[in-house]
């Protein structure tokens, strides 16, 4: 036992001298933000309440400085997220993971996607915890079949596949990596369906990569709830990348922000429940600027076109929510300094 904890301490201490926390030095440590504690378990219990009723829970937009522990922050709400038994998922904003890109985004969550308890791959996991006699398999499965509901018949499709193909491991597995962001192609679909006589019972149509993504933001904290879970939290850090983007991709990144933050109206994704971070000279240095409170609507009506003036509606949106919506880490007092030094003093000693 004190083996295991002298290791934790030697991998704490070593995240922390790296400048990048992990569980280990987040455990150690805990938090020094204890009013955005209270208010992350105020939005996880939002996200229960609100799933029955078809509500996505409103997301928490945090900033400050560079250095000012944002990413600890993050570390430590996922720590409290498992706790409360969500399925959570980190995603660090990059080159390779623009925010503007939900099927990317949607792919990098699924890579690095954690379970209360268990260790493995999450949606294999997730998968192979749904109860098919269970009220919350049953209630699941008549809301991805019901007509009104925005979602493609392909997760239809692929959910009695998963549920009837019982000894075909193969065609399951396909369908977990396609519930994770991967393609699968009409021609195959139709096959397997037509192997079980249920070729009839789908419409399969083409549908675009960007489309299937966003539905995939509804369908996964669903899934994840009729597994048993509370449901689905997503830890976006780094959001300030937005500012390297052109015009067009840093509206599509803040409407983006807004579908996260629970606020696009007529879009909600029951179940999930988002915080992002994002530097506190975000709105200086961007919005301000380089003027794209009125540069990027003003650019987006000119062009005239509907799915312009959508994006144009839902981009202000999402500049407005980081002008105003967002939360401000509070500096350590010299009370919670004093502690942390004190706990890394008997961490080192422990490592």
């Amino acid at each position: 036992m004190n083996a295991d904890i002298n290791t934790q301490s030697r991998r704490a201490i070593e995240a922390l001298r790296a400048g990048v926390p992990n569980q280990d030095a987040v455990r150690a440590l805990g938090s020094s933000q204890p009013d955005l504690e209270k208010r992350f378990k105020q939005q996880l219990q939002a996200a229960k309440e609100g799933f029955s009723e078809g509500k996505q829970a409103v997301g928490m937009l945090v900033t400050g400085g560079f250095g000012s522990g944002k990413s600890h922050l993050l570390e430590h709400f996922e720590h409290v997220a498992l706790e409360e038994n969500f399925v959570c998922s980190k995603v660090v904003i990059s080159k390779e993971t623009p925010l503007y890109e939900p099927a990317k985004v949607f792919r990098s969550a699924m890579q690095d996607c954690r379970i209360p308890g268990k260790r493995g791959t999450a949606l294999s996991e997730i998968a192979s915890s749904l109860k098919f006699d269970s009220l919350l398999f049953s209630e699941f499965e008549r809301w991805v079949n019901q007509p009104d509901v925005p979602l493609s018949s392909w997760f239809a499709a692929t959910l009695y596949l998963y549920r009837h193909e019982k000894h075909d491991e193969e065609i399951r597995d396909r369908i977990i990596r396609f519930w994770s962001g991967d393609p699968i192609g009409v021609a195959e679909l139709k096959k397997w369906l037509r192997e079980i006589n249920e070729a009839a019972s789908y419409k399969i149509d083409r549908i675009s990569v960007k489309e299937l993504a966003l539905q995939r933001y509804s369908f996964a904290p669903r899934l994840m709830v009729a597994a048993g879970y509370s449901g689905w939290v997503l830890l976006i850090d780094e959001v300030e990348l937005i500012g390297s983007y052109s015009l067009r991709q840093r509206a599509r990144s803040y409407a983006e922000l807004s579908r996260f933050m629970g606020k696009l109206e007529g879009v909600s994704a029951p179940g999930m429940s988002c915080v992002l971070t994002i530097t506190d000279d975000f709105q200086t240095r961007v919005l301000e600027e380089r003027n794209d409170e009125e540069k990027i609507p003003g650019k987006l009506r000119a062009g005239g076109s509907e799915p312009d003036l959508l994006l144009a509606s839902q981009a202000e949106r999402g500049m407005q929510l980081i002008r105003t919506g967002k939360v401000l880490l509070e500096p350590p007092n010299p009370e919670v300094i004093k502690q942390t030094y004190e706990k890394l003093r008997s961490l080192y000693a422990s490592a």
